[in-house]
């Protein structure tokens, strides 16, 4: 326990499980109060309800009043929102010549358009608080591309083009934008991959294993932190060296 955020009220998207749900345990650990949000109400209760001091609520990243409903109602208890977390996103596989449309356009909706939508209708609060963390989440994937993730790589890269973008414009008023690049971590969503290509990936990485979901909240924290007071517009790579 700590209090590198105390008192400071984080939004963090896709928290219900993986990463978003590590993230906001940290955060809580170190005197954050925690706004959950995902999809599925009781999912996110779930997980809320094994956090001190953390609230949930569901909300849909396509959906510019569900994300509405959520920042004013926040603002009306917390009064301020400190800490945005662009944790929420989907994958839908396919190599180019198989992708369909609607696979395609679900994974920019909600990877791209979902990180546009949260951050246009919560940056405002931060303006006007002349303070405020933004920390996108990218890729290894949004640095190389990968195959069979035409749609993920386009979203993943998009992700760095508006954290580098928002970094230049929200940085002289007070508000700091960067992106982490998590390699491959051990989520549901990874470890349900053929262990032959779990096997392959931990080859691959210079450390010789999957990432944690607790590794990529460090960082998240990190960044989220007045520690990281300094740093503006990075896409941090957070994958073992997989890359290297």
């Amino acid at each position: 326990m700590g209090d590198r955020l105390k008192d400071k009220v984080a939004i963090i998207t896709g928290a219900a499980k993986g990463i978003g749900f590590a993230t906001a345990q940290r955060f809580a650990g170190e005197g954050a109060i925690v706004i959950l949000a995902d999809m599925n109400l009781e999912s996110v209760k779930g997980a809320a309800a094994q956090i001190p001091s953390a609230q949930a609520y569901a909300m849909n990243v396509t959906d510019r009043a569900s994300i509405q409903a959520v920042v004013d109602q926040v603002m009306q208890k917390q009064g301020r929102i400190d800490i945005l977390i662009n944790n929420a996103g989907i994958t839908q596989d396919a190599r180019l010549v198989k992708m369909t449309e609607a696979q395609f356009d679900a994974v920019i909706d909600v990877n791209l358009k979902g990180v546009f939508n949260c951050t246009q209708l919560i940056v405002p609060h931060m303006l006007e608080a002349k303070s405020g963390a933004i920390i996108n989440a990218s890729s290894v994937v949004g640095i190389y591309g990968n195959f069979g993730q035409t749609n993920y790589s386009a979203t993943k890269f998009g992700v760095i083009g508006f954290t580098k973008t928002w970094a230049r414009e929200l940085g002289p008023k007070g508000v700091r934008v960067n992106a982490i690049c998590p390699g491959f971590i051990a989520t549901e969503m990874i470890k349900a991959m053929p262990e032959n290509i779990l096997q392959d990936i931990k080859r691959r990485s210079w450390l010789g294993r999957l990432g944690t979901p607790e590794e990529i909240a460090s960082v998240y924290l990190f960044l989220a932190s007045n520690e990281a007071s300094f740093i503006n517009g990075v896409a941090l790579e957070v994958s073992g060296g997989i890359s290297l």
